[in-house]
């Protein structure tokens, strides 16, 4: 084996040795919090890579409590609204600023990106106000809203992008058939969006059904509580103990369905994220 062979083999190695720590320091965190959940309150603390025993009570814990089944169900609701707003309006808003040509448009594209380089501490008590004059205060809207706020400058900004790459052939010929602008954006232009729409409204699904200063910060109640908060305020069996499995648990199965959803959306996610990195 010469020098040049033997460099190559070093170069492959060391290429799949780093990808296998990634990958480690990626994974583990989200294996331990599974294999936390499965173990019995008394070996939570047993330092094992596989649990001696199993069990479901941690589970069975969580989803007894019926403050936690309503959480996920106001989180369902208002991640859902989240994402249908942020796309109505980003496409729309979209078509305007990819399409239509006026004066200032880059300008106020600059705008719009600067809106979400504010952290939400910054912006946490003037948006309070508005919650509160809004009468939206421990109330699902006022978290659409919110989350609305900070999840609609990426989508715009995304979707703008991948509109200024279609051909504007498409576009000059709807007209030329007679449609009014929505007929081009629904008919002609949103079917070949699904990337950018797949890519927008699953980062926008993952911000507001993560999301817990505002979510904290804008609700009272058990009953308008979303996920991120019901676990924080998960409680043991006296005001000393911190119930690690639960907590494990109910990680878990708010985690489940975001990584389901990101493996079904992969390639739109890629292809989404990609567009117009290529000018040809």
């Amino acid at each position: 084996m010469n020098s040049r062979q033997f460099a190559k083999i070093a170069k492959r190695v060391g290429f799949w040795a780093l990808i296998a720590v990634i990958m480690v320091y990626a994974v583990f965190p989200f294996y331990y919090a599974v294999i936390t959940s499965v173990k019995p309150s008394s070996d939570l603390f047993r330092v094992e890579l596989w649990p001696s025993t199993w069990n479901l009570d941690n589970y069975a814990q969580i989803f007894s409590q019926s403050s936690f089944v309503r959480a996920i169900f106001n989180s369902i609701i208002v991640a859902f609204s989240v994402v249908f707003i942020a796309l109505l309006l980003g496409i729309t808003a979209s078509y305007a600023l990819g399409r239509v040509r006026f004066r200032g448009r880059s300008t106020v594209l600059l705008v719009i990106l600067g809106v979400s380089m504010f952290p939400q501490v910054a912006v946490l008590s003037g948006l309070f106000e508005v919650i509160r004059a809004l009468n939206l205060y421990n109330n699902p809207a006022g978290l659409i809203l919110s989350y609305t706020i900070f999840t609609l400058p990426f989508t715009v900004w995304v979707l703008t992008t991948f509109m200024k790459q279609l051909p504007m052939e498409l576009e000059e010929a709807a007209i030329m058939d007679g449609a009014t602008p929505w007929v081009t954006i629904t008919k002609v232009f949103l079917p070949l969006m699904w990337p950018a729409m797949a890519t927008t409204g699953l980062l926008a699904f993952i911000a507001a059904w993560n999301e817990f200063l505002f979510a904290l910060t804008f609700t009272l109640t058990d009953a308008q509580r979303t996920v991120p908060v019901a676990i924080a305020l998960l409680s043991g069996g006296s005001a000393y103990e911190l119930p690690w499995g639960p907590i494990m648990a109910a990680s878990v199965v708010v985690t489940v369905p975001l990584v389901i959803l990101v493996i079904i959306f992969q390639r739109r996610i890629v292809s989404g994220l990609t567009a117009g990195a290529v000018k040809g």
